[in-house]
């Protein structure tokens, strides 16, 4: 038994060794396969990819390019605005009394002069009645003292009477001509008073949520009223610009009124197009921004009060200037410039004077002239005096939007002859075939 135990302890040692060696065999293996897939798989020309390799040959380099056109383009300030009614009123009861009827629907349009509600009347018929009464009373007194006043003129004549009597009789007649009028006074004040108990839309705009119910109690003082009617046809929107526009804002609002335009908040589209009616006169100190109002029609009702939208304020027009698209400009560090196709398919690099930018053209004063075509993608490769194989849709206007659509889109990859069967040992074994 002491015999064995030597064996037992040199057969696991040897084990050990074989496994070690055999993966040192299949990793020489793999690193040999790989380097003779790289030097001799790859020395095809149709198999290396855009000429690497120790002997490929220049090739042109792939790039889409647009014309340079001449447009008008406008100048505009960019903001957020709040949207506001230009009136807004809270119909309120003037008169205390039951509510008998409620008769409009929420969210409806309504025109200045329809009935809204009414309230009952029956108090407010009675005191005009009374009001009337009154000033026949008094109409009838006045009449008779005039009539004494006829007579106690004529008696005066004869000295048939004293003449503090006829003085009175006049005073008397004074007294109840003011009080008629009076009474003409309280009949018109009873008459408003009535009317008040029919409720009436004092402007033309959209009803809100009602408030009070039919057959509730209403009173003057109730802070909430009937109804909220907001005028929606037109309506403006407030916004505000930072103080160093404020000049030449002013400057373009006094030759005429300023376009403006609202815009959705998810793209640039315009969905009304108004005026700037108002600059306010004076700078919030805290933020450094003067607030503007514009109005705009709303015809088909694009703005709603309290919405939040984007405004474009048009300042000024750039007229007949050279116009690129923005993926066209490159930074450097003499400042920008641009590739230009030139004759031969030839990349000529120029420096630029960029008048105004933003995400989708670019101004341009000078380095370009109308009709030059500039590459608008494929820099990676692309140096000065580079030769370039231009995209089919060169043609496309510098304000394209399909155009970074297509910019961005890879060029295809090579398929090699592995590629063609998938990975793995089989696909392996085809990549030397292919190659001889």
């Amino acid at each position: 038994m002491h015999g064995e135990l030597p064996k037992q302890k040199t057969q696991p040692k040897t084990r050990s060794r074989w496994r070690a060696l055999v993966v040192w065999v299949v990793v020489l293996a793999a690193v040999a396969g790989a380097l003779w897939y790289v030097f001799v798989g790859m020395s095809s020309p149709q198999q290396r990819p855009f000429g690497r390799g120790r002997n490929a040959v220049t090739e042109a380099v792939p790039v889409l390019a647009a014309q340079a056109v001449t447009s008008d383009v406008p100048v505009s300030i960019s903001a957020v605005g709040t949207t506001q009614a230009l009136n807004t009123v809270t119909v309120k009861a003037q008169v205390d009394g039951k509510l008998l009827s409620v008769d409009f629907k929420e969210g409806q349009d309504v025109k200045k002069g329809d009935v809204l509600a009414r309230i009952d009347p029956v108090l407010f018929e009675a005191a005009l009645n009374q009001s009337k009464a009154k000033k026949a009373q008094d109409e009838a007194q006045l009449a008779n003292a005039k009539t004494d006043l006829e007579r106690y003129q004529r008696l005066a004549t004869t000295n048939a009477i004293n003449k503090q009597q006829l003085d009175t009789q006049v005073a008397m007649v004074a007294q109840l001509t003011a009080q008629v009028q009076f009474d003409s006074a309280a009949i018109d004040s009873a008459t408003a008073t009535l009317g008040y108990t029919t409720i009436r839309s004092p402007i033309d705009g959209r009803t809100g949520i009602r408030q009070v119910d039919p057959g509730n109690i209403v009173h003057i003082t109730d802070q909430n009223g009937v109804v909220v009617l907001t005028q929606m046809k037109p309506i403006a929107v407030v916004f505000t610009i930072p103080q160093q526009d404020v000049q030449r804002v002013n400057e373009a609002f006094a030759k005429a009124p300023l376009e403006t335009d609202a815009l959705r908040p998810d793209s640039n589209q315009a969905i009304d197009q108004g005026k700037l009616t108002v600059v306010d006169n004076q700078v919030d100190p805290s933020t450094g921004t003067v607030k503007l109002k514009a109005e705009f029609p709303n015809a088909s009702l694009q703005l709603w009060p309290g919405q939040f939208v984007n405004i474009r304020l048009v300042v000024d027009t750039l007229k007949g200037v050279t116009v690129i698209p923005t993926s066209a400009v490159q930074r450097g560090p003499n400042g920008a410039f641009v590739y230009v196709v030139g004759s031969g398919n030839k990349a000529v690099m120029r420096p630029i004077g960029v008048r105004k930018q933003d995400e989708t053209q670019t101004v341009v004063e000078n380095g370009v002239s109308p009709g030059d075509r500039v590459v608008t993608t494929g820099f990676v490769q692309l140096t000065d005096g580079k030769s370039v194989s231009v995209g089919s849709d060169n043609s496309q206007p510098a304000r394209n939007p399909e155009l970074t659509e297509k910019v961005n889109t890879p060029p295809p990859p090579v398929q090699r002859p592995n590629d063609r069967q998938g990975g793995g040992e089989r696909g392996g074994r085809r990549g030397p075939a292919g190659a001889q």
